[in-house]
């Protein structure tokens, strides 16, 4: 059971959680890896979700070799088209917006710690119209190591002035559920529809089909 009136901010994630992007990703990747001769399919994307993504390209890159382009140049074409994506299809998960307003109900911290580029951050809250609900914006872009490694939260966490312990985190990927016990929070797991179940999920604290089920179940324990 979540009793909000123990935690004193939320940090959520923001791919699979904010923003049903996983699909958006695998567009990306997808259209730029074939560019370069690297014939992955979506499927192959479950082998990283949750990493920053120029840690992904250069698995993949690790992985064919390819010589046309950089790594760095592959890397850009696909946040340009998730930029292009994400201002087309962005919609809010959800529940998304309905937990955040309660949140601010119960004047609780909303932090965002995210694998995510700070141009593809500021894409999604600009075209969800939700940049001024966030006390603090952190990006795994600006830490030496992304998701599992628990920085990107750390940082969030002291930036917004709170113990760990008061912090509660809502994540997708196992990276990011074990990104967030690393950091000594309490993580509560929406898994990412688009990819096959990952069992290890269950280590999570809390574990929920929808936010909005998440938001019920806050709402009935307050």
């Amino acid at each position: 059971m979540i009793k909000i009136e123990q935690y004193e901010a939320v940090i959520f994630d923001m791919d699979g959680v904010l923003i049903d992007s996983e699909p958006l990703w695998k567009i990306a990747m997808e259209e730029a890896f074939h560019s370069v001769g690297c014939m992955i399919t979506k499927k192959d994307f479950q082998k990283t979700v949750g990493l920053r993504i120029d840690e992904v390209v250069q698995y993949w890159h690790q992985e064919w070799g390819w010589k046309d382009l950089s790594a760095k140049d592959v890397e850009d074409l696909i946040i340009q088209k998730m930029v292009q994506l994400i201002q087309e299809n962005g919609d809010p998960l959800v529940g998304v917006i309905d937990t955040i307003s309660f949140l601010k109900s119960k004047e609780i911290k909303i932090g965002l710690a995210t694998s995510s580029y700070n141009v593809l951050i500021d894409t999604v809250l600009d075209s969800l119209g939700i940049r001024d609900e966030f006390d603090f914006v952190n990006s795994a872009e600006d830490e030496d190591y992304g998701k599992p490694h628990p920085a990107v939260y750390l940082t969030v966490a002291n930036k917004m002035n709170v113990d760990t312990s008061k912090c509660l985190v809502i994540e997708d990927s196992l990276n990011g559920v074990i990104s967030g016990m690393a950091a000594k929070m309490k993580v509560v797991c929406i898994p990412e529809k688009t990819h096959n179940p990952e069992p290890k999920l269950e280590f999570a604290d809390y574990l929920f089909g929808d936010m909005s089920l998440l938001l019920d179940h806050l709402k009935t324990n307050a």
